[in-house]
């Protein structure tokens, strides 16, 4: 069978996610490292060195997790940026000791990079529900901390300055996320539409293949009376002529498109066959189930082996589909690093609108999740 193409989409709003996080990460790292080199460099009285230097040791320890995450590609943890906000805080508080005079006047010292940076990472990471009261509260702190210090600075414009920025950010993200959930939605139906058509393409062999067989039947028969093989009255003749006439009508009664029986094991085998970066085992026992769950069972397949190619860490997998007591069950397992399936997200389409709804909302079927140490296994059944 042809393997060309996929069904599957890789969500569009967790490519976003990924990309602004990692490019966050990376800008929030380097931005900590210029910092502690300005501050160092700008240690002038009456800078404290008994309160400069443990302030640089936090921020360093902070800046190079930032730049750990970002050289792994791996997500921002909520509690990490939290504890950005935290510092940044502390650190505009203290600015008194940390900061040379004159920086301050000038608004260029190096805890206003550091408050920029907060903001937008803080805007990146959560969204503007929490992001925006993150930002004021980061805002305010360097305001304040300026104050302490300087009472005649006029921090309108600093002020200004930040809350377009806590602004900016959270409209940008807010397009972007949602611009990101239209495609997904966009990619859902196109997967969704694909699988639908590799039903119907299976559907038809399997007619022309039952059209075909009867034609040839029927018409051997008709070519044998034709020619005279039976010059007299034949019991296998009138056996053969019943044969024909029983297929017939057969296929004068079969059932309406949607619902006419296809081969399970043979869309299975094509889904394994599209799914990139996976060599996946399979044993399939031959199977025809009606057309509308064939698609159910190619749906969560095509998502369960999508999440171990992008996931598991592993680029093997197993499918493998029985029957047994009338119940027909498709498993799809891997050996790479597992998670805790009552932890998804509630805006992870993936595992619980492809594998579970999809499955959940079927008739006389269902879905289930293990996931561990040693792997992940997705359980899909259906009784007719």
């Amino acid at each position: 069978m042809s393997h060309g193409g996929s069904t599957r989409y890789d969500s569009a709003a967790r490519q976003l996610q990924k990309t602004v996080t990692r490019a966050g990460a990376g800008a929030r790292g380097v931005v900590g490292l210029v910092a502690v080199v300005a501050a160092v460099l700008a240690a002038v009285p009456p800078v404290s060195a008994v309160w400069l230097v443990p302030a640089l040791a936090i921020d360093l320890v902070w800046t190079l997790l930032f730049l750990r995450l970002a050289w792994r590609r791996q997500p921002l943890p909520g509690r990490l940026v939290a504890g950005d906000a935290a510092i940044t805080v502390g650190l505009c508080l203290a600015q008194g000791h940390l900061v040379a005079g004159e920086a301050l006047e000038g608004g260029s010292s190096w805890i206003a990079g550091l408050v920029t940076m907060t903001i937008v990472v803080a805007g990146i990471t959560w969204r503007p529900r929490v992001a925006v009261p993150v930002g004021l509260v980061v805002a305010g702190a360097y305001l304040v901390g300026l104050r302490l210090v300087a009472p005649y600075q006029d921090g309108a414009g600093t002020l200004g300055i930040h809350l377009v920025q806590i602004l900016s950010i959270a409209v940008l993200m807010t397009l972007l996320r949602r611009s990101a959930a239209s495609a997904d939605a966009f990619l859902r139906e196109s997967a969704r539409a694909e699988i639908a058509l590799m039903v119907e393409r299976l559907r038809r062999e399997d007619e022309l293949k039952q059209v075909g067989s009867i034609h040839e039947t029927s018409l051997h028969t008709l070519t044998m009376v034709g020619l005279g093989t039976y010059d007299r009255a034949s019991a296998t003749l009138r056996a053969q002529v019943a044969t024909d006439l029983a297929a017939l009508e057969k296929l004068r009664d079969t059932p309406p498109a949607e619902s006419v029986p296809i081969a399970l094991d043979a869309l299975l085998d094509e889904v394994a066959g599209r799914a990139k970066g996976l060599d996946v085992r399979r044993r399939l026992a031959p199977e025809t189930v009606p057309g509308d769950v064939a698609e159910r069972f190619a749906r969560a397949v095509t998502e369960a082996l999508a999440n171990i190619a992008l996931h598991a860490g592993v680029r093997a997998a197993e499918l493998v589909s029985s029957s047994r007591d009338g119940e027909i069950r498709v498993e799809v397992a891997d050996e790479g690093g597992g998670f805790d399936p009552a932890r998804v997200p509630s805006d992870r389409f993936g595992v619980r609108g492809s594998i579970l709804d999809t499955m959940r909302s079927l008739p006389n079927a269902g879905a289930d999740i293990s996931s561990g140490d040693r792997g992940t296994r997705v359980s899909l059944w259906w009784r007719p």
